[in-house]
């Protein structure tokens, strides 16, 4: 089981993205179709900005954040908006391959979109086309890159018995590892280069939890 460090309040409900840019920690909240930058060490929200429909994942990319957006009835269609702190959303977005996505993680090079119901990870290039897929077994809700290699939250079929798994995908065939259970409906993932953060989706929470001592 993943060990818990500290959990904080969101700052508005249904939290579901995140993303740390060095300094900062973006979360996403989709009830309320807004961005807040938090400083983790004051747990004050700096910046806040909203949304053109309901943010889902989050990446940082460079100097700006890429951010998964549902559109349509019941936030179903999906588009990457870039966002730029200071400076707001710019464009209309690029259509997720078959208008489906949750998370994005940025490599340096490539986005990559997870997408749950499909189980896979999809490596997109500039225009939103798939450049790479990678299938899983499970279904990500949560996701992050350290060095290279995926880091997921993942369930099951039914979206329960969540996990931190490890994915490192470097060679044709991805390796797949299983490193912690989580206690609760976690969805989202980031790492501040110590720390994963994701949160607790029902319960309005964000929570921070140690690099699991087997990896």
């Amino acid at each position: 089981m993943i060990e818990e460090l500290h959990r904080y309040p969101a700052p508005a409900p249904e939290p579901l993205g995140l993303a740390f840019n060095g300094t900062t920690l973006w979360i996403a909240s989709r009830e309320a179709h807004r961005l807040y930058a938090v400083d983790p060490a004051t747990w004050k929200v700096g910046e806040e900005a909203e949304a053109p429909g309901a943010p889902f994942g989050i990446a940082v990319a460079r100097d700006e954040l890429a951010v998964v957006i549902g559109l349509g009835d019941d936030d179903d269609d999906r588009y990457i908006y870039r966002f730029v702190p200071g400076r707001g959303f710019s464009g209309s977005g690029i259509a997720c391959p078959d208008l489906s996505g949750a998370h994005v993680a940025f490599d340096g090079g490539t986005l990559n979109l997870s997408q749950a119901h499909n189980r896979k990870i999809l490596a997109l290039d500039a225009h939103g086309a798939v450049d790479r897929e990678i299938s899983l077994d499970r279904r990500p809700v949560g996701m992050t890159i350290i060095d290279g290699i995926f880091y997921l939250v993942t369930g099951d079929k039914d979206f329960k018995t969540l996990e931190l798994t490890k994915v490192d995908a470097s060679g044709e065939t991805p390796r797949v590892t299983s490193l912690a259970s989580i206690p609760f409906r976690a969805r989202g993932l980031a790492f501040d280069g110590e720390r994963f953060w994701t949160s607790h989706r029902d319960a309005n929470e964000i929570v921070a939890f140690a690099m699991p001592k087997s990896v």
